[in-house]
């Protein structure tokens, strides 16, 4: 299936396939991403690693609908100037309150965080390619690509210039740029 994001019904089709376990394709404030439910049984991230062809050990980022949410999956203090920079492209690797580190984002879009809180969970989240290729960024390319392989695809336009989140961790204590992305960051 294929929509528009402008569609009047976008935001409820689009939670209504990842609440059933469901994969999608949405735009993002960044680049089109895969996602689907992360609390679901069975875990949906295997769906998203098979279209991918991605590595079972590398984790997915977990869009949050708002910035407090961070809250409730991590653990330790997360510092307040890497929160002010939420809502918008920055992933934030923090401990988990269930064990190891998360790598959370509260996206910039609001449609998308309008979604998110409609599943009432997390979402996972990473950019439209197979594994160890170019990330995808005309509508053209992306339903040809992966039409058969997902449960919706919602189309917002070509997003040819994007470029993906800032990630940084702070799981140490310490605030580390691990991958420079779209947010500029005034300390490194």
């Amino acid at each position: 299936m294929i929509c528009r994001k402008s569609d009047s019904d976008s935001s409820e089709r689009v939670s209504a396939v990842i609440k059933s376990g469901g994969v999608v394709i949405v735009p993002t404030d960044t680049v089109y991403g895969f996602s689907s439910a992360v609390n679901f049984c069975p875990p949906t991230d295997s769906a998203i690693r098979r279209i991918k062809g991605r590595d079972e050990k590398k984790p997915f980022i977990q869009l949050i609908s708002s910035p407090s949410d961070i809250f409730l999956y991590a653990s330790g203090k997360i510092p307040e100037e890497i929160l002010s920079f939420w809502p918008g492209p920055l992933t934030v690797i923090v401990n988990s309150v269930s064990g190891g580190t998360v790598a959370l984002r509260c996206p910039g879009d609001e449609w998308l965080r309008a979604v998110i809180g409609e599943c009432g969970t997390p979402v996972f989240s990473t950019s439209v390619n197979r594994s160890g290729s170019p990330v995808l960024a005309t509508e053209k390319e992306i339903v040809s690509e992966f039409e058969s392989e997902v449960d919706l695809i919602v189309l917002d336009g070509d997003k040819k210039d994007s470029v993906p989140s800032t990630i940084v961790s702070v799981a140490d204590g310490n605030v580390r740029i691990v991958r420079q992305g779209s947010l500029i960051l005034p300390f490194s």
